[in-house]
Protein backbone atom coordinates (compact mmCIF):
# COMPACT_ATOMS: atom_id res chain seq x y z
CA UNK A 1 0.00 0.00 0.00
CA UNK A 2 0.81 3.91 -0.91
CA UNK A 3 -0.16 6.68 0.92
CA UNK A 4 0.13 10.21 0.02
CA UNK A 5 -1.28 13.54 1.33
CA UNK A 6 -1.98 15.91 -1.33
CA UNK A 7 -3.12 19.95 -1.40
CA UNK A 8 -4.57 22.59 -3.59
CA UNK A 9 -3.97 25.44 -1.30
CA UNK A 10 -7.61 25.04 -0.15
CA UNK A 11 -7.00 21.69 1.71
CA UNK A 12 -5.58 18.47 1.87
CA UNK A 13 -6.65 14.96 0.79
CA UNK A 14 -5.47 11.86 1.76
CA UNK A 15 -4.27 8.89 -0.97
CA UNK A 16 -4.17 5.82 -0.71
CA UNK A 17 -3.13 3.13 -3.72
CA UNK A 18 -3.24 -1.00 -3.51
CA UNK A 19 -0.58 -3.69 -5.33
CA UNK A 20 1.40 -0.34 -6.63
CA UNK A 21 4.57 -0.04 -4.86
CA UNK A 22 6.27 1.51 -8.04
CA UNK A 23 4.23 4.69 -7.33
CA UNK A 24 6.43 5.29 -4.18
CA UNK A 25 9.18 7.00 -6.21
CA UNK A 26 6.74 8.71 -8.73
CA UNK A 27 4.70 10.55 -6.10
CA UNK A 28 7.50 13.19 -4.90
CA UNK A 29 7.07 16.03 -2.77
CA UNK A 30 6.64 18.78 -5.17
CA UNK A 31 4.69 16.92 -8.44
CA UNK A 32 1.26 18.00 -9.71
CA UNK A 33 -1.24 15.66 -10.35
CA UNK A 34 -4.47 15.18 -11.17
CA UNK A 35 -6.96 12.82 -9.57
CA UNK A 36 -9.98 11.49 -10.38
CA UNK A 37 -12.21 9.08 -8.72
CA UNK A 38 -14.39 8.63 -5.26
CA UNK A 39 -14.20 11.39 -2.19
CA UNK A 40 -14.70 9.75 0.58
CA UNK A 41 -15.01 10.41 4.88
CA UNK A 42 -12.77 8.09 7.37
CA UNK A 43 -12.43 9.55 10.99
CA UNK A 44 -13.03 13.22 9.69
CA UNK A 45 -10.51 12.93 7.31
CA UNK A 46 -11.08 12.86 3.39
CA UNK A 47 -9.75 10.48 1.47
CA UNK A 48 -9.56 8.96 -2.07
CA UNK A 49 -8.69 5.43 -2.41
CA UNK A 50 -7.27 3.88 -5.78
CA UNK A 51 -8.12 7.16 -8.03
CA UNK A 52 -7.07 7.39 -11.46
CA UNK A 53 -4.22 10.17 -11.77
CA UNK A 54 -1.90 11.63 -14.01
CA UNK A 55 1.05 13.91 -14.01
CA UNK A 56 -0.48 17.66 -14.74
CA UNK A 57 2.34 18.55 -17.18
CA UNK A 58 1.54 15.34 -19.33
CA UNK A 59 -1.39 14.91 -22.04
CA UNK A 60 -4.40 13.69 -19.64
CA UNK A 61 -5.94 10.44 -20.89
CA UNK A 62 -7.49 8.98 -17.66
CA UNK A 63 -8.80 12.36 -15.96
CA UNK A 64 -10.31 15.76 -16.24
CA UNK A 65 -11.98 14.88 -19.66
CA UNK A 66 -14.29 12.77 -21.22
CA UNK A 67 -12.55 9.48 -20.12
CA UNK A 68 -12.81 5.86 -23.04
CA UNK A 69 -13.90 2.56 -21.34
CA UNK A 70 -12.31 -0.56 -23.16
CA UNK A 71 -13.50 -4.10 -22.63
CA UNK A 72 -10.81 -5.65 -20.31
CA UNK A 73 -9.43 -9.14 -19.68
CA UNK A 74 -8.04 -10.78 -17.20
CA UNK A 75 -4.22 -9.03 -16.28
CA UNK A 76 -5.12 -5.75 -18.38
CA UNK A 77 -5.93 -3.24 -16.58
CA UNK A 78 -8.16 -0.18 -17.94
CA UNK A 79 -5.27 2.34 -17.42
CA UNK A 80 -2.74 -0.26 -19.40
CA UNK A 81 -5.34 -0.57 -22.11
CA UNK A 82 -6.22 3.49 -22.31
CA UNK A 83 -2.31 4.44 -22.59
CA UNK A 84 -2.23 1.41 -25.55
CA UNK A 85 -4.94 2.75 -27.17
CA UNK A 86 -3.77 6.62 -27.20
CA UNK A 87 -0.66 5.21 -28.40
CA UNK A 88 -2.31 3.08 -31.11
CA UNK A 89 -4.88 6.11 -32.23
CA UNK A 90 -1.69 8.79 -32.24
CA UNK A 91 0.48 6.72 -34.52
CA UNK A 92 -2.02 5.58 -36.88
CA UNK A 93 -4.36 8.85 -37.18
CA UNK A 94 -1.25 10.17 -38.45
CA UNK A 95 -0.93 7.41 -41.28
CA UNK A 96 -5.11 6.94 -42.16
CA UNK A 97 -5.89 7.69 -45.37
CA UNK A 98 -9.38 9.08 -46.17
CA UNK A 99 -11.36 7.12 -48.60
CA UNK A 100 -14.13 10.12 -48.87
CA UNK A 101 -13.23 12.11 -51.62
CA UNK A 102 -12.52 15.58 -49.82
CA UNK A 103 -15.13 17.73 -51.51
CA UNK A 104 -18.20 15.25 -50.44
CA UNK A 105 -16.62 15.03 -47.09
CA UNK A 106 -16.63 18.77 -47.09
CA UNK A 107 -20.26 18.86 -48.83
CA UNK A 108 -21.73 16.45 -45.98
CA UNK A 109 -20.19 17.96 -43.13
CA UNK A 110 -18.62 15.45 -42.05
CA UNK A 111 -14.83 15.69 -40.53
CA UNK A 112 -11.81 13.75 -41.47
CA UNK A 113 -11.36 10.19 -41.10
CA UNK A 114 -8.41 10.59 -39.20
CA UNK A 115 -10.35 13.38 -36.55
CA UNK A 116 -13.19 10.93 -36.40
CA UNK A 117 -11.00 8.29 -35.39
CA UNK A 118 -9.37 10.41 -32.65
CA UNK A 119 -12.39 11.82 -30.83
CA UNK A 120 -14.19 8.29 -31.42
CA UNK A 121 -11.75 7.28 -28.83
CA UNK A 122 -10.31 10.32 -26.98
CA UNK A 123 -13.64 13.30 -27.69
CA UNK A 124 -12.36 16.96 -26.96
CA UNK A 125 -16.73 17.26 -26.09
CA UNK A 126 -19.72 15.24 -26.32
CA UNK A 127 -20.33 17.46 -29.84
CA UNK A 128 -17.40 16.41 -30.68
CA UNK A 129 -17.63 12.49 -29.89
CA UNK A 130 -21.49 12.70 -31.65
CA UNK A 131 -19.89 14.44 -35.00
CA UNK A 132 -16.70 11.22 -35.45
CA UNK A 133 -19.89 8.92 -34.68
CA UNK A 134 -22.02 10.14 -37.33
CA UNK A 135 -19.06 9.94 -39.57
CA UNK A 136 -18.18 6.70 -38.88
CA UNK A 137 -21.41 5.27 -38.61
CA UNK A 138 -22.11 7.00 -42.34
CA UNK A 139 -19.28 5.04 -43.69
CA UNK A 140 -20.88 2.03 -42.18
CA UNK A 141 -23.98 2.44 -44.18
CA UNK A 142 -22.12 3.81 -47.24
CA UNK A 143 -19.57 0.88 -47.59
CA UNK A 144 -22.88 -1.80 -47.32
CA UNK A 145 -25.04 0.67 -49.87
CA UNK A 146 -22.15 0.58 -52.39
CA UNK A 147 -21.90 -3.64 -51.48
CA UNK A 148 -25.40 -4.09 -52.38
CA UNK A 149 -25.62 -2.28 -55.47
CA UNK A 150 -22.41 -3.88 -56.64
CA UNK A 151 -24.09 -7.41 -56.02
CA UNK A 152 -27.24 -5.85 -57.56
CA UNK A 153 -25.34 -5.18 -61.19
CA UNK A 154 -23.93 -8.24 -60.79
CA UNK A 155 -27.34 -9.80 -60.95
CA UNK A 156 -28.83 -7.46 -63.29
CA UNK A 157 -26.02 -8.59 -65.70
CA UNK A 158 -26.98 -12.12 -65.77
CA UNK A 159 -29.59 -14.05 -68.14
CA UNK A 160 -31.95 -16.01 -66.85
CA UNK A 161 -34.91 -18.19 -68.05
CA UNK A 162 -38.46 -16.21 -68.07
CA UNK A 163 -40.82 -17.98 -66.97
CA UNK A 164 -44.32 -18.43 -69.40
CA UNK A 165 -46.95 -17.24 -66.76
CA UNK A 166 -49.91 -19.81 -67.07
CA UNK A 167 -52.88 -17.89 -65.13
CA UNK A 168 -54.92 -20.38 -65.34
CA UNK A 169 -52.93 -22.89 -63.24
CA UNK A 170 -52.09 -20.45 -60.88
CA UNK A 171 -55.96 -19.88 -60.46
CA UNK A 172 -56.55 -23.20 -60.45
CA UNK A 173 -54.18 -23.61 -57.49
CA UNK A 174 -55.12 -20.36 -55.34
CA UNK A 175 -59.03 -21.18 -56.00
CA UNK A 176 -59.19 -24.74 -54.39
CA UNK A 177 -57.66 -23.30 -51.27
CA UNK A 178 -59.97 -23.35 -47.95
CA UNK A 179 -59.19 -19.89 -47.38
CA UNK A 180 -59.33 -16.50 -49.47
CA UNK A 181 -55.65 -14.87 -49.83
CA UNK A 182 -55.54 -11.44 -48.15
CA UNK A 183 -54.53 -8.91 -50.14
CA UNK A 184 -51.25 -8.05 -49.32
CA UNK A 185 -50.64 -11.77 -50.58
CA UNK A 186 -52.09 -11.09 -53.30
CA UNK A 187 -50.38 -8.68 -54.12
CA UNK A 188 -46.68 -9.80 -53.25
CA UNK A 189 -47.60 -13.06 -55.30
CA UNK A 190 -48.12 -10.67 -58.58
CA UNK A 191 -45.06 -8.71 -57.91
CA UNK A 192 -42.96 -12.21 -58.23
CA UNK A 193 -44.96 -13.60 -61.03
CA UNK A 194 -44.30 -10.09 -62.82
CA UNK A 195 -40.45 -10.74 -62.14
CA UNK A 196 -40.41 -14.54 -62.90
CA UNK A 197 -41.57 -14.15 -66.36
CA UNK A 198 -38.63 -11.45 -67.44
CA UNK A 199 -35.39 -12.29 -68.89
CA UNK A 200 -33.37 -11.34 -65.63
CA UNK A 201 -33.54 -13.06 -62.94
CA UNK A 202 -35.59 -12.11 -60.07
CA UNK A 203 -33.64 -11.63 -56.83
CA UNK A 204 -36.40 -10.77 -54.32
CA UNK A 205 -37.33 -10.70 -50.45
CA UNK A 206 -40.89 -11.69 -49.26
CA UNK A 207 -41.20 -10.80 -45.98
CA UNK A 208 -43.63 -11.28 -43.40
CA UNK A 209 -44.79 -11.72 -39.98
CA UNK A 210 -45.44 -15.21 -38.36
CA UNK A 211 -48.40 -17.06 -39.89
CA UNK A 212 -48.88 -13.91 -42.67
CA UNK A 213 -49.13 -16.78 -45.78
CA UNK A 214 -45.60 -16.61 -47.04
CA UNK A 215 -45.57 -20.50 -47.98
CA UNK A 216 -48.74 -20.29 -49.95
CA UNK A 217 -47.60 -17.26 -52.11
CA UNK A 218 -44.05 -18.76 -52.65
CA UNK A 219 -46.28 -22.15 -53.52
CA UNK A 220 -48.06 -20.67 -56.23
CA UNK A 221 -45.20 -18.97 -57.78
CA UNK A 222 -42.89 -22.32 -58.03
CA UNK A 223 -46.61 -24.07 -59.27
CA UNK A 224 -45.83 -21.80 -62.27
CA UNK A 225 -42.49 -22.49 -63.23
CA UNK A 226 -43.09 -26.08 -63.19
CA UNK A 227 -46.07 -25.21 -65.25
CA UNK A 228 -44.20 -23.65 -67.72
CA UNK A 229 -41.88 -27.01 -67.87
CA UNK A 230 -39.22 -26.12 -65.02
CA UNK A 231 -38.51 -27.68 -61.94
CA UNK A 232 -38.39 -25.59 -58.02
CA UNK A 233 -36.94 -25.96 -54.78
CA UNK A 234 -37.07 -24.54 -51.61
CA UNK A 235 -34.08 -24.53 -49.22
CA UNK A 236 -34.67 -24.73 -45.13
CA UNK A 237 -32.15 -24.29 -42.82
CA UNK A 238 -33.43 -27.36 -40.97
CA UNK A 239 -34.46 -31.04 -41.32
CA UNK A 240 -37.72 -30.32 -39.42
CA UNK A 241 -38.46 -26.75 -41.47
CA UNK A 242 -37.34 -28.80 -44.48
CA UNK A 243 -40.12 -31.86 -43.81
CA UNK A 244 -42.76 -29.06 -42.74
CA UNK A 245 -42.25 -27.40 -45.63
CA UNK A 246 -42.72 -30.94 -47.53
CA UNK A 247 -45.68 -31.67 -45.51
CA UNK A 248 -47.56 -28.54 -46.38
CA UNK A 249 -46.95 -28.47 -50.07
CA UNK A 250 -48.10 -32.16 -50.27
CA UNK A 251 -51.44 -30.88 -48.74
CA UNK A 252 -51.73 -27.98 -50.69
CA UNK A 253 -51.22 -30.03 -53.75
CA UNK A 254 -53.84 -32.36 -52.96
CA UNK A 255 -56.23 -29.39 -52.16
CA UNK A 256 -56.18 -28.40 -55.92
CA UNK A 257 -55.57 -31.92 -57.41
CA UNK A 258 -51.89 -31.07 -58.30
CA UNK A 259 -50.52 -33.94 -56.27
CA UNK A 260 -51.68 -36.10 -59.62
CA UNK A 261 -49.77 -33.93 -62.05
CA UNK A 262 -46.80 -32.69 -60.34
CA UNK A 263 -43.39 -34.90 -58.35
CA UNK A 264 -42.79 -33.46 -55.10
CA UNK A 265 -39.95 -35.22 -52.99
CA UNK A 266 -38.38 -34.35 -49.84
CA UNK A 267 -34.39 -34.52 -50.03
CA UNK A 268 -32.20 -34.42 -46.47
CA UNK A 269 -28.85 -34.76 -45.21
CA UNK A 270 -29.78 -37.92 -42.92
CA UNK A 271 -31.89 -39.66 -46.35
CA UNK A 272 -30.19 -43.14 -46.88
CA UNK A 273 -28.66 -44.09 -50.30
CA UNK A 274 -30.90 -46.34 -51.61
CA UNK A 275 -34.08 -43.65 -51.15
CA UNK A 276 -31.66 -40.62 -52.33
CA UNK A 277 -30.44 -42.03 -55.45
CA UNK A 278 -33.82 -42.05 -57.23
CA UNK A 279 -34.71 -38.45 -56.18
CA UNK A 280 -31.14 -37.53 -57.69
CA UNK A 281 -32.11 -39.46 -60.71
CA UNK A 282 -35.46 -37.46 -60.97
CA UNK A 283 -33.66 -34.24 -60.55
CA UNK A 284 -31.31 -34.57 -63.47
CA UNK A 285 -33.43 -36.43 -65.61
CA UNK A 286 -36.43 -33.81 -65.05
CA UNK A 287 -39.00 -35.97 -63.58
CA UNK A 288 -38.51 -34.74 -60.03
CA UNK A 289 -40.75 -31.00 -60.61
CA UNK A 290 -40.75 -29.91 -57.22
CA UNK A 291 -38.16 -29.96 -54.73
CA UNK A 292 -38.26 -29.44 -50.34
CA UNK A 293 -34.81 -29.71 -48.63
CA UNK A 294 -32.09 -29.02 -46.45
CA UNK A 295 -28.41 -27.86 -47.01
CA UNK A 296 -28.38 -31.47 -49.28
CA UNK A 297 -29.52 -29.86 -52.06
CA UNK A 298 -26.62 -28.23 -52.95
CA UNK A 299 -24.03 -30.69 -52.34
CA UNK A 300 -22.04 -31.65 -55.73
CA UNK A 301 -23.64 -34.85 -56.46
CA UNK A 302 -27.24 -32.58 -56.79
CA UNK A 303 -28.08 -31.59 -60.34
CA UNK A 304 -31.14 -29.87 -61.72
CA UNK A 305 -32.13 -30.43 -65.31
CA UNK A 306 -34.04 -26.72 -65.58
CA UNK A 307 -34.12 -25.78 -61.56
CA UNK A 308 -36.61 -21.98 -62.87
CA UNK A 309 -37.29 -21.28 -59.26
CA UNK A 310 -35.35 -21.59 -56.31
CA UNK A 311 -36.89 -20.63 -52.75
CA UNK A 312 -34.97 -20.10 -49.23
CA UNK A 313 -36.96 -19.66 -46.06
CA UNK A 314 -35.20 -18.08 -43.10
CA UNK A 315 -32.75 -16.47 -45.90
CA UNK A 316 -30.78 -15.54 -42.47
CA UNK A 317 -29.63 -18.44 -41.95
CA UNK A 318 -27.49 -19.07 -44.84
CA UNK A 319 -24.08 -17.68 -45.87
CA UNK A 320 -23.61 -15.74 -49.04
CA UNK A 321 -21.93 -18.82 -50.45
CA UNK A 322 -24.51 -21.52 -49.85
CA UNK A 323 -27.03 -18.70 -51.79
CA UNK A 324 -24.68 -18.49 -54.87
CA UNK A 325 -24.72 -22.57 -54.67
CA UNK A 326 -28.13 -22.97 -55.17
CA UNK A 327 -28.20 -19.94 -57.86
CA UNK A 328 -25.17 -22.56 -60.18
CA UNK A 329 -27.32 -25.20 -59.78
CA UNK A 330 -29.90 -24.55 -62.35
CA UNK A 331 -27.82 -21.54 -64.12
CA UNK A 332 -29.25 -18.35 -62.51
CA UNK A 333 -32.76 -19.58 -61.49
CA UNK A 334 -35.23 -16.73 -60.37
CA UNK A 335 -34.35 -16.45 -56.45
CA UNK A 336 -36.70 -15.69 -53.56
CA UNK A 337 -35.57 -15.28 -50.08
CA UNK A 338 -38.24 -15.18 -47.77
CA UNK A 339 -37.97 -14.11 -43.75
CA UNK A 340 -40.30 -14.25 -40.92
CA UNK A 341 -38.25 -11.73 -39.03
CA UNK A 342 -39.79 -8.57 -40.04
CA UNK A 343 -37.53 -5.73 -40.29
CA UNK A 344 -38.59 -1.99 -40.57
CA UNK A 345 -38.58 -1.14 -43.97
CA UNK A 346 -35.31 1.82 -43.81
CA UNK A 347 -33.70 -0.87 -42.69
CA UNK A 348 -34.34 -3.98 -44.94
CA UNK A 349 -33.78 -1.24 -48.22
CA UNK A 350 -30.05 -0.31 -46.61
CA UNK A 351 -28.97 -4.05 -46.10
CA UNK A 352 -30.74 -6.02 -48.86
CA UNK A 353 -30.55 -2.92 -51.20
CA UNK A 354 -29.34 -5.91 -53.75
CA UNK A 355 -33.11 -7.68 -53.11
CA UNK A 356 -36.92 -6.17 -54.33
CA UNK A 357 -38.66 -6.29 -51.15
CA UNK A 358 -41.95 -7.21 -51.26
CA UNK A 359 -43.42 -7.32 -47.56
CA UNK A 360 -47.10 -9.16 -46.40
CA UNK A 361 -48.22 -6.87 -43.83
CA UNK A 362 -51.94 -8.32 -42.79
CA UNK A 363 -53.24 -11.48 -41.34
CA UNK A 364 -55.20 -13.79 -43.09
CA UNK A 365 -58.77 -13.33 -41.14
CA UNK A 366 -60.26 -15.29 -38.30
CA UNK A 367 -56.47 -15.24 -37.11
CA UNK A 368 -57.00 -14.67 -32.88
CA UNK A 369 -54.32 -12.89 -31.45
CA UNK A 370 -52.15 -14.94 -28.97
CA UNK A 371 -52.76 -13.68 -25.04
CA UNK A 372 -49.22 -13.21 -24.00
CA UNK A 373 -48.56 -13.19 -19.81
CA UNK A 374 -44.93 -12.39 -18.54
CA UNK A 375 -44.38 -14.50 -15.12
CA UNK A 376 -42.20 -14.21 -12.40
CA UNK A 377 -40.45 -17.43 -10.77
CA UNK A 378 -43.06 -17.49 -8.30
CA UNK A 379 -46.12 -17.95 -10.64
CA UNK A 380 -44.32 -20.91 -11.90
CA UNK A 381 -46.85 -23.35 -10.09
CA UNK A 382 -49.50 -21.08 -11.94
CA UNK A 383 -48.55 -21.35 -15.20
CA UNK A 384 -48.12 -25.36 -14.81
CA UNK A 385 -51.45 -25.87 -13.53
CA UNK A 386 -52.95 -23.39 -16.84
CA UNK A 387 -51.13 -25.96 -19.38
CA UNK A 388 -52.81 -28.45 -17.42
CA UNK A 389 -55.93 -26.83 -17.76
CA UNK A 390 -55.35 -26.96 -21.49
CA UNK A 391 -54.60 -30.11 -21.96
CA UNK A 392 -57.66 -31.29 -20.50
CA UNK A 393 -59.62 -29.54 -23.08
CA UNK A 394 -57.86 -31.95 -25.24
CA UNK A 395 -54.92 -28.92 -26.43
CA UNK A 396 -51.52 -29.75 -26.72
CA UNK A 397 -48.35 -27.68 -25.42
CA UNK A 398 -44.62 -26.47 -25.91
CA UNK A 399 -42.34 -25.82 -23.34
CA UNK A 400 -39.15 -24.24 -24.53
CA UNK A 401 -35.77 -24.62 -22.37
CA UNK A 402 -32.89 -22.28 -23.40
CA UNK A 403 -29.98 -24.32 -23.67
CA UNK A 404 -29.65 -28.36 -24.72
CA UNK A 405 -27.40 -29.15 -21.54
CA UNK A 406 -26.67 -27.60 -18.03
CA UNK A 407 -23.67 -24.71 -18.33
CA UNK A 408 -21.82 -23.04 -15.40
CA UNK A 409 -21.74 -20.02 -17.14
CA UNK A 410 -24.85 -19.49 -18.04
CA UNK A 411 -27.46 -20.56 -15.53
CA UNK A 412 -30.29 -21.86 -17.85
CA UNK A 413 -32.46 -24.97 -17.58
CA UNK A 414 -31.49 -27.92 -19.79
CA UNK A 415 -34.32 -29.61 -21.64
CA UNK A 416 -33.27 -32.48 -20.53
CA UNK A 417 -33.11 -32.01 -17.26
CA UNK A 418 -36.10 -30.10 -17.16
CA UNK A 419 -37.95 -32.85 -19.66
CA UNK A 420 -37.08 -35.80 -16.83
CA UNK A 421 -38.14 -33.43 -13.70
CA UNK A 422 -41.41 -31.90 -15.44
CA UNK A 423 -42.51 -35.89 -16.37
CA UNK A 424 -41.87 -36.92 -13.07
CA UNK A 425 -42.79 -33.98 -10.89
CA UNK A 426 -45.13 -32.20 -12.48
CA UNK A 427 -47.24 -34.46 -14.99
CA UNK A 428 -46.76 -37.41 -14.08
CA UNK A 429 -50.30 -38.59 -15.79
CA UNK A 430 -49.29 -37.09 -19.39
CA UNK A 431 -46.78 -38.02 -21.98
CA UNK A 432 -43.98 -35.41 -22.69
CA UNK A 433 -42.11 -35.55 -25.59
CA UNK A 434 -38.07 -34.19 -26.41
CA UNK A 435 -36.68 -31.86 -28.75
CA UNK A 436 -33.32 -30.84 -29.30
CA UNK A 437 -30.73 -30.10 -31.46
CA UNK A 438 -27.91 -32.83 -30.86
CA UNK A 439 -30.95 -35.55 -31.76
CA UNK A 440 -30.22 -37.30 -35.61
CA UNK A 441 -32.91 -36.50 -38.31
CA UNK A 442 -34.75 -39.74 -36.89
CA UNK A 443 -34.90 -38.76 -33.87
CA UNK A 444 -36.64 -35.95 -34.56
CA UNK A 445 -39.57 -37.09 -37.01
CA UNK A 446 -40.43 -39.82 -34.41
CA UNK A 447 -40.50 -37.05 -31.87
CA UNK A 448 -42.70 -35.18 -33.97
CA UNK A 449 -44.77 -37.23 -35.26
CA UNK A 450 -45.95 -38.51 -31.99
CA UNK A 451 -46.46 -35.14 -31.03
CA UNK A 452 -48.42 -34.23 -34.46
CA UNK A 453 -50.72 -37.49 -33.81
CA UNK A 454 -51.17 -36.08 -30.49
CA UNK A 455 -49.45 -39.32 -28.60
CA UNK A 456 -47.72 -36.81 -26.79
CA UNK A 457 -49.46 -33.43 -25.15
CA UNK A 458 -46.49 -31.22 -24.16
CA UNK A 459 -43.18 -31.05 -26.25
CA UNK A 460 -40.13 -30.14 -24.31
CA UNK A 461 -37.36 -28.29 -26.96
CA UNK A 462 -34.73 -25.82 -26.92
CA UNK A 463 -34.72 -23.30 -29.52
CA UNK A 464 -34.95 -25.84 -32.48
CA UNK A 465 -39.09 -25.01 -32.53
CA UNK A 466 -38.11 -21.56 -33.02
CA UNK A 467 -39.37 -21.55 -36.96
CA UNK A 468 -41.30 -24.40 -38.76
CA UNK A 469 -42.73 -26.56 -36.78
CA UNK A 470 -46.90 -26.06 -37.18
CA UNK A 471 -49.44 -28.14 -34.88
CA UNK A 472 -52.36 -26.32 -34.92
CA UNK A 473 -53.69 -28.12 -31.69
CA UNK A 474 -51.16 -27.06 -29.92
CA UNK A 475 -52.56 -23.82 -28.20
CA UNK A 476 -49.97 -22.71 -25.58
CA UNK A 477 -46.21 -21.94 -25.31
CA UNK A 478 -44.52 -21.58 -21.67
CA UNK A 479 -40.68 -20.08 -22.85
CA UNK A 480 -38.37 -20.48 -19.63
CA UNK A 481 -36.24 -17.96 -19.58
CA UNK A 482 -37.51 -15.67 -21.74
CA UNK A 483 -35.47 -12.58 -20.39
CA UNK A 484 -32.28 -14.52 -21.90
CA UNK A 485 -33.98 -13.88 -25.17
CA UNK A 486 -34.59 -10.63 -27.58
CA UNK A 487 -37.82 -10.19 -29.28
CA UNK A 488 -37.37 -11.48 -32.54
CA UNK A 489 -36.82 -14.86 -31.60
CA UNK A 490 -39.94 -14.33 -28.37
CA UNK A 491 -41.71 -13.76 -31.58
CA UNK A 492 -40.57 -16.70 -33.42
CA UNK A 493 -41.53 -19.08 -30.26
CA UNK A 494 -45.10 -17.37 -29.58
CA UNK A 495 -45.82 -18.09 -33.54
CA UNK A 496 -45.65 -21.90 -32.87
CA UNK A 497 -48.96 -21.77 -31.16
CA UNK A 498 -51.96 -19.74 -32.89
CA UNK A 499 -52.15 -22.30 -35.49
CA UNK A 500 -55.60 -23.65 -35.11
CA UNK A 501 -59.32 -22.60 -34.23
CA UNK A 502 -58.60 -22.21 -30.90
CA UNK A 503 -57.96 -19.63 -28.11
CA UNK A 504 -53.67 -19.43 -28.13
CA UNK A 505 -51.56 -18.36 -25.23
CA UNK A 506 -47.47 -17.48 -24.56
CA UNK A 507 -46.49 -17.50 -21.24
CA UNK A 508 -42.94 -15.84 -20.38
CA UNK A 509 -40.83 -16.98 -17.69
CA UNK A 510 -38.29 -14.74 -16.35
CA UNK A 511 -35.76 -15.73 -14.05
CA UNK A 512 -34.65 -12.39 -13.48
CA UNK A 513 -34.85 -9.54 -15.12
CA UNK A 514 -32.67 -6.55 -15.80
CA UNK A 515 -34.58 -3.27 -16.84
CA UNK A 516 -33.84 -4.10 -20.26
CA UNK A 517 -35.10 -7.40 -20.26
CA UNK A 518 -38.54 -6.16 -18.52
CA UNK A 519 -38.93 -3.67 -21.23
CA UNK A 520 -38.66 -6.67 -23.92
CA UNK A 521 -41.15 -9.00 -21.92
CA UNK A 522 -43.60 -5.84 -21.53
CA UNK A 523 -43.88 -5.20 -25.37
CA UNK A 524 -44.58 -9.02 -25.76
CA UNK A 525 -47.08 -8.33 -23.40
CA UNK A 526 -48.75 -5.41 -25.37
CA UNK A 527 -48.48 -6.34 -28.98
CA UNK A 528 -48.81 -9.23 -31.39
CA UNK A 529 -47.42 -7.11 -34.91
CA UNK A 530 -44.35 -8.66 -35.86
CA UNK A 531 -43.28 -5.12 -37.44
CA UNK A 532 -43.81 -2.88 -34.25
CA UNK A 533 -41.91 -5.69 -32.57
CA UNK A 534 -38.79 -5.06 -34.61
CA UNK A 535 -39.06 -1.68 -34.29
CA UNK A 536 -38.81 -1.89 -30.68
CA UNK A 537 -36.18 -4.64 -30.53
CA UNK A 538 -33.91 -2.44 -32.80
CA UNK A 539 -34.50 0.78 -30.20
CA UNK A 540 -33.95 -1.44 -27.18
CA UNK A 541 -30.60 -3.20 -28.97
CA UNK A 542 -29.91 -1.39 -31.76
CA UNK A 543 -29.03 -3.16 -35.34
CA UNK A 544 -25.73 -4.38 -34.20
CA UNK A 545 -27.30 -6.53 -31.57
CA UNK A 546 -30.47 -6.96 -33.35
CA UNK A 547 -29.27 -8.68 -36.28
CA UNK A 548 -26.00 -10.44 -34.28
CA UNK A 549 -24.61 -13.52 -35.78
CA UNK A 550 -28.37 -14.84 -36.99
CA UNK A 551 -27.85 -12.75 -40.22
CA UNK A 552 -25.44 -14.72 -41.87
CA UNK A 553 -23.15 -12.39 -44.51
CA UNK A 554 -24.44 -9.60 -42.75
CA UNK A 555 -21.54 -6.99 -41.61
CA UNK A 556 -21.31 -5.87 -38.48
CA UNK A 557 -23.24 -2.29 -37.38
CA UNK A 558 -21.45 -1.24 -34.92
CA UNK A 559 -22.17 2.68 -34.75
CA UNK A 560 -25.40 2.82 -36.18
CA UNK A 561 -28.28 4.00 -34.20
CA UNK A 562 -31.88 3.72 -34.87
CA UNK A 563 -32.52 7.34 -34.63
CA UNK A 564 -30.34 7.69 -37.49
CA UNK A 565 -33.34 7.37 -39.99
CA UNK A 566 -31.58 10.39 -42.14
CA UNK A 567 -28.51 9.28 -42.21
CA UNK A 568 -29.53 5.83 -43.58
CA UNK A 569 -31.35 8.42 -46.97
CA UNK A 570 -27.86 10.25 -46.75
CA UNK A 571 -25.91 7.12 -47.07
CA UNK A 572 -28.62 5.68 -49.56
CA UNK A 573 -28.75 8.59 -52.06
CA UNK A 574 -24.73 9.28 -51.61
CA UNK A 575 -24.76 5.71 -52.44
CA UNK A 576 -26.78 6.08 -55.55
CA UNK A 577 -24.83 9.08 -56.85
CA UNK A 578 -21.46 7.73 -56.82
CA UNK A 579 -22.85 4.56 -58.31
CA UNK A 580 -24.65 6.29 -61.08
CA UNK A 581 -21.26 8.46 -61.61
CA UNK A 582 -18.42 5.86 -61.29
CA UNK A 583 -20.51 2.13 -61.28
CA UNK A 584 -16.96 -0.11 -61.13
CA UNK A 585 -15.60 2.71 -58.91
CA UNK A 586 -12.48 3.38 -61.39
CA UNK A 587 -12.11 6.97 -60.77
CA UNK A 588 -8.51 7.13 -59.17
CA UNK A 589 -10.86 9.80 -56.30
CA UNK A 590 -12.83 6.56 -55.65
CA UNK A 591 -9.87 4.16 -55.49
CA UNK A 592 -9.56 3.85 -51.45
CA UNK A 593 -13.34 3.26 -51.34
CA UNK A 594 -13.49 0.84 -54.03
CA UNK A 595 -10.60 -1.00 -51.69
CA UNK A 596 -12.53 -0.69 -48.45
CA UNK A 597 -15.70 -1.76 -50.68
CA UNK A 598 -14.20 -4.85 -51.53
CA UNK A 599 -12.28 -5.28 -47.98
CA UNK A 600 -16.29 -4.86 -46.26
Amino acid sequence: MVSSTLSDGTGTIEVTFFNQPWLESKLTPGKQIVLSGRVQQYLGRLIFQSPDWEFLDKTQIHTARLVPVYPLTSGITARWMRNLQKKTVDYWTQRLPDHLPTETRKRLNFPSLDEATRQIHFPDSWEALEKARRRLAFDELLLIQLGVLKQRQIWRKQQGQPVKINREAVDKFINALPFTLTNAQQKTLNEILGDIAQPTPMSRMLQGDVGSGKTVVALAAMLAAIADGGQAAILAPTEILAEQHFASMQSLLQLSGFDRQINLQLLTGSAKAKDRQPILEGLADGAVQLLAGTHAIIQKDVELKSLRLAVIDEQHRFGVEQRGALRQKGGNPHMLVMSATPIPRTLALTLYGDLDLSIIDEMPAGRQEIKTRWLSPLERERAYAFLNAQIQKDRQAFIICPLVEESDKIEAKSAVEEHKRLQSEVFPKLKLGLLHGRMSGKEKDAVMNDFRQSKTQILVSTSVVEVGIDIPNASTILIEGANRFGLAQLHQFRGRVGRGEHQSYCLLLADSASPEAQARLEVMEKTNNGFELAEQDLKLRGPGEFFGTRQSGLPSLKLVKLSDTKLLELARTEAQAVFKQDPNLNNPKHKLLSNRVNAF
